[in-house]
């Protein structure tokens, strides 16, 4: 039935897509005709719709929560709330509900909620929802497993899929995908998948207007047709809009204008260019906007914004740091950086439109550092060996090919080197084309390891500070023995002691001693000065050459001099200071590197998951492989059908197109259970199949696989700095000028107050001018002494090196000061479920037996079953063989054949030789009333209720009863069925730790919130939490998600700690405010943590905290006493004429330091 109201010379007639159309509308108005100006507008029924931003969502309970709420509203006719985009999509009629009164239920529900805009036509005029109904669905995993195909199709802007109704919501835009391929996606799952019929647009409506005449005329009506399922490469629908068109063209020729203004398009770019070659001379002269779409460049525009990463070499301390930061933020067009000393790379977001990635590169290399892109948002990079280039003609041959190659950007050949450097599009072509490209010139080529591990390679750089050290402590040890028997004789003594005149035997012996470790142990301290001052910068390096050069030449002048005026008396020397400097700060620096490189093996294993090769297949009719190619993981390209053996690594992000098989991806989900893997389903690259060979479309590859995106978020995480280190890098701007300025006062202070009041009863011997200036230069030097930076560069590193050698001896592993600093402050500790809450792996926890039904004991059942599941691969399996192994107290049963596992369902054989165990065994396994089988052969079938009804087996109620309620608790409920009767029922679990709920309590009373965060389903997680006292979960968590999780509470200005185990861990590990890894977990997850807790006891958390606030309290007291140290050395060392005394008390100080921190660290 068509409504229609007539206002204002207007009329609007609601309608139905489904039952007619705009042109069923519009026909209406056939033979009328207009007097003036008139408006025929159609739309879509009293539907309207609205998008609202929510925030406080956690779990899928929320997400229920919220839809039960907006659904009861009144005229709500649909609600879609996605818990990835945080938002939500309602359908309503404005005729019964407003968005305010909508927005208003969700904040009465306990969420917050934003309206998009206003209008929920204009908010969403590019999205529609569809609702599919879903066959075949029976756990939560199938719901995922839906909800990933779909929502990485392009244009699928969410995807809600309910098992209890059977059905998926799919919210999409129809200018980019059509509901049929969505539900094409759906069936290619492996469920069945059927359209309900109903298209509901969010926004679908047609304006015509129409500008008649002088003289009334009959005019056509002009419609453009918008077909429900119309797809913009559909031909038939382009074809209607194409002759209409060419209508509008012939009507604006008779009448003076006809505009069509179209909201929603459902026809390509090229029939938009019909519109737009409209003849618009004759139309009004605001009618040409009326046609005017959408700009890319204004949509691109909005973002200003561009992030890239550089790996940059040649940093040594925080000074250089503060240097990068500093001179980039100067550029117009760099909005942020971000420099990591520990991991080696900077972070910098810039203006595209004023820089580009090689820009941003130079200005850091400009710097004295050396820059390299690690990553190119623009285009892919390659870099190739090439042999068999003889002359440039070959190297302009290759050049002129790869240029003239669609899809190659740029090409750059080196005859010297051998190399070759390659832009390319890879939207188009791979580096496999690239290779075969070049091979097929004649030339052979090789791929060019990138070298990502050769990066966190620090062994040269731990070799070059480990010699430093060494050889200046082999001349250290006799410099500090020296010093203390000069500091035990007499003067005397030190008198009689000349070899020479002027040249005392200790002064030679300092020389000796001296010289070596002035040349050698500090050449690299003199490298990395030289470049800082080079680029006009001052750091830690300049302070320390400054202090040991000037002692080390004033010494030998002085002593010259001296030796050339035959003095009586040896001068004072300053020789002891460069070897003892030297050992302290190479020491210092070796150490560094050390844990560099420890920090750097974390990425490094990650990477080695990542497979060498791969096998790339060409397919013929019904996927049959007509040949097989084996090349390295880096050639694959998108695309590409690859395949994987059983057992063998997944290379690439791909989805499988033949076979099926169990996946093993706990090391990058943490899920503990094989996945099970059949056409549709998609794998992970590192990921391990587990038995059956698999053919794989990569859709993935390189830089764009899970695991590499790991390994970005961890190194991201690695790159943020923590407050007290920014503080370090700003203090060391300040420090080493400000100590120059000092020493440089100093000597001019001397002088002027040498020359004023001149003490003649000092040196006797020695003329004013150069009793003065020797006084002056000696107070200078010790100034650069004091002020060097041993005792604040010992006093920390000291305090840490005993805190954790304390926390080891409790089993606590703590990676330096940053997470001993922060622990004491942390306000949520966040949970990861598998193998740090539970125990990670499955155990048996209830064996019921239905004697009623089966008549047989238990003795018998468990033989039966540990025989069959003892060839089972499923860790469930193995769990069930391994507890009939321990309850029968033998490691062999009997004998199992035809053997068959169906994957997800459950396994099916034939078991004999038990009953002579059996005789063997203790009696009190026997049930009451039960009798012996002696049967020599049995049937069983185990496995879950859709495997028993497929082998014809009724589950009664009460055992529905019993499996319902492990399942509930997050326990997995099997049956068995021996010679076709149902006799058993198994509960097994991943049992929680017997500490977890004290550990939780404890830190609850400790004031710190507590979450679980797992990749597990919702209802084992919540079970989980359950028994062990936690209260806000969040489930079937993937390892991105978890970073944005610990963002989100960072983000509200709490401290965040993560305690997990497994690689998918690793990435929100690095991100929290302090990692905490089980001892028993992945070298990855131990090597991206702060803290590791070897004895995988959870109260080892609280002990963490507990040790955290005492070693925080004795960090702090050290940066104290070094503080005052200097405040009230460097005076001392300015006006004190006696250099030899006041170095004395440096070393005495700095000793008392060390000692006293050790003392007191190694009592609590």
């Amino acid at each position: 039935m068509l409504e229609l109201v007539c206002r204002d010379r207007r009329a609007a007639a609601p309608w139905s897509q489904v039952i007619g159309g705009a042109d069923a509308v519009t026909k209406g108005f056939d033979n009328l005709a207009y007097d003036g100006g008139g408006q025929v507008e159609v739309h879509s029924a009293p539907s309207s719709s609205c998008i609202l931003r929510l925030s406080g969502l956690h779990c899928g309970s929320c997400v229920q929560t919220i839809e039960e709420v907006v659904r009861s509203l009144p005229g709500v006719s649909k609600v879609s709330v996605s818990l990835q985009e945080s938002s939500a999509v309602v359908l309503f009629d404005p005729l019964k509900v407003t968005q305010q009164q909508i927005q208003a239920s969700i904040e009465e529900s306990g969420f917050e909620a934003t309206l998009l805009s206003d209008d929920g036509f204009d908010q969403s005029s590019s999205r529609q929802t569809v609702t599919v109904q879903v066959g075949g669905m029976t756990c939560g995993s199938c719901v995922r497993s839906i909800e990933n195909a779909v929502s990485q199709l392009r244009g699928v802007h969410s995807v809600h899929v309910s098992l209890k109704e059977g059905k998926a919501m799919l919210t999409f835009d129809p200018k980019l995908i059509e509901p049929e391929l969505l539900r094409s996606a759906i069936e290619e799952s492996g469920f069945e998948a059927t359209l309900s019929g109903q298209l509901e647009s969010i926004a679908s409506f047609l304006h015509v207007e129409l500008f008649s005449s002088r003289s009334v005329a009959r005019i056509p009506p002009v419609a453009i047709e918008t077909s429900t399922y119309c797809h913009p490469r559909d031909s038939q629908a382009a074809l209607s809009v194409q002759n209409r068109l060419n209508h509008v063209k012939e009507l604006i020729n008779v009448h003076e204008a006809i505009l069509i203004s179209l909201f929603v398009v459902y026809f390509p770019n090229p029939l938009l260019n019909d519109v737009d070659s409209l003849s618009t001379h004759s139309l009004p002269a605001h009618a040409s906007s009326w046609f005017k779409l959408p700009s890319t460049s204004e949509t691109s525009a909005e973002c200003k914004e561009q992030k890239c990463f550089l790996r940059i070499s040649g940093m040594t301390c925080t000074s250089c740091v503060a240097n990068i930061e500093k001179h980039l933020l100067k550029h117009s067009g760099i909005f942020s950086v971000l420099v990591s000393l520990m991991s080696g790379k900077a972070e910098v977001r810039f203006d595209p439109n004023l820089l580009n990635t090689s820009a941003v590169a130079r200005l850091v290399e400009e710097l004295g550092f050396g820059a390299e892109l690690t990553e190119d948002l623009t285009h892919g990079k390659l870099e190739l060996t090439i042999t068999g280039m003889t002359c440039a003609s070959c190297v302009h041959t290759i050049e002129s090919k790869l240029t003239s190659t669609k899809g190659i950007l740029q090409a750059s050949v080196a005859l010297a080197t051998k190399k070759a450097q390659i832009q390319f599009n890879p939207d188009v072509l791979g580096a496999r084309d690239i290779v075969h490209i070049i091979q097929s010139l004649g030339f052979e080529t090789s791929l060019e390891k990138t070298g990502f591990s050769n990066h966190l390679d620090h062994s040269e750089e731990i070799q070059q500070w480990r010699n430093s050290f060494l050889l200046s402590l082999v001349f250290g040890i006799p410099v500090m023995a020296l010093m203390i028997y000069m500091m035990a004789m007499d003067d005397s003594m030190h008198h009689q002691q000349n070899i020479l005149p002027g040249l005392s035997l200790f002064n030679l012996v300092f020389f000796l001693l001296c010289t070596p470790v002035q040349i050698f142990g500090g050449r690299y301290f003199y490298i990395q000065a030289f470049r800082a001052l080079k680029h006009r910068t001052a750091n830690m390096d300049v302070l320390i050459v400054l202090a040991t050069s000037i002692a080390y030449l004033y010494s030998c002048v002085i002593l010259v001099v001296a030796m050339a005026e035959r003095a009586n008396q040896s001068p004072v020397t300053f020789f002891d200071t460069p070897p003892m400097l030297f050992v302290f700060i190479a020491l210092g620096r070796w150490l560094e590197h050390i844990a560099k490189s420890k920090t750097s093996e974390a990425l490094a294993k990650l990477m080695s998951l990542q497979a060498t090769d791969a096998t790339v297949v060409t397919l013929g009719p019904e996927n049959s492989i007509i040949s097989e190619q084996q090349v390295v993981v880096e050639l694959v390209q998108r695309g590409d059908i690859v395949k994987v053996v059983p057992g063998g690594k997944f290379p690439v992000d791909g989805k499988v197109v033949e076979g099926s098989s169990m996946a093993d991806e706990s090391l990058i989900t943490g899920e503990p259970m094989p996945v099970r893997k059949k056409v549709g389903s998609l794998v992970i690259a590192g990921s391990i199949n587990a038995h059956g060979a698999l053919l794989v479309e990569a859709t993935h590859v390189g830089a764009e696989t899970t695991l590499c995106q790991i390994v970005k978020l961890v190194e991201e995480a690695q790159t943020s700095k923590a407050p007290i280190q920014q503080f370090a890098d700003r203090l060391s701007g300040f420090f080493v000028p400000f100590i120059v300025i000092i020493s440089v006062l100093t000597l001019v202070s001397w002088s002027i107050v040498g020359f004023v009041d001149f003490d003649v009863g000092y040196t006797p011997s020695l003329s004013k001018g150069e009793a003065v200036l020797r006084l002056a230069f000696q107070a200078s030097i010790t100034v650069l002494a004091i002020a060097c930076p041993c005792s604040l560069g010992l006093a920390t590193p000291t305090a840490v090196m005993v805190g954790t050698g304390v926390g080891a001896q409790s089993g606590i592993l703590i990676k330096g000061g940053e997470p001993l600093e922060t622990m004491h402050k942390i306000s949520v500790v966040m949970f990861d479920k598998t193998g740090t809450i539970t125990n990670g792996v499955p155990l048996v926890t209830r064996v019921l037996v239905l004697w009623e039904t089966a008549r047989m004991p238990l003795s018998k059942v468990l033989a039966v079953v540990g025989t069959a599941e003892n060839s089972s691969e499923h860790p469930l399996g193995k769990a069930v063989a391994k507890h009939c192994r321990e309850e029968l107290g033998s490691d062999v049963l009997g004998f199992c054949w035809d053997f068959q596992s169906i994957p997800g369902c459950g396994i099916s054989c034939r078991v004999s030789g038990v009953d002579h165990f059996l005789l063997q065994s203790d009696k009190h396994f026997l049930l009451p009333g039960a009798t012996t089988d002696e049967s020599t052969s049995y049937s069983v079938v185990i496995g879950n209720r859709e495997w028993m009804r497929r082998n014809g087996h009724h589950i009664r109620a009460d055992i529905e009863a019993a499996m319902t309620s492990h399942e509930t608790k997050g326990q997995t409920a099997i049956l068995v069925a021996i010679d076709g009767v149902l006799c058993a029922m198994l509960a097994i679990a991943d049992t929680v730790k017997a500490e977890s709920a004290l550990a939780v309590n404890t830190l609850q009373n400790m004031g710190i919130d507590v979450v679980l965060i797992t990749g597990d389903n919702r209802r084992t997680a919540k079970a989980i939490a359950a028994q062990v006292g936690i209260k806000k979960v969040f489930a079937e968590v993937l390892p991105s998600h978890k970073v944005s999780k610990v963002e989100e509470l960072q983000q509200r200005g709490l401290k965040v700690a993560m305690v997990g185990d497994g690689i998918n861990d690793s990435p929100a590990l690095a991100q929290a405010d302090v990692g905490i890894a089980i001892g028993t977990g992945t070298d990855v997850a131990i090597e991206a943590a702060d803290i590791v807790l070897i004895r995988n006891d959870l109260l080892d958390v609280v002990a963490s905290v507990d040790l955290s606030k005492k070693t925080v309290r004795r960090i702090r007291i050290n940066f104290v006493f070094a503080l005052v140290y200097n405040l009230l050395g460097i005076p001392i060392a300015a006006g004190d004429c006696c250099a030899l005394e006041c170095e004395c008390l440096v070393k005495s100080l700095t000793t008392q330091a060390v000692t006293v921190s050790t003392n007191t660290k190694n009592r609590h």
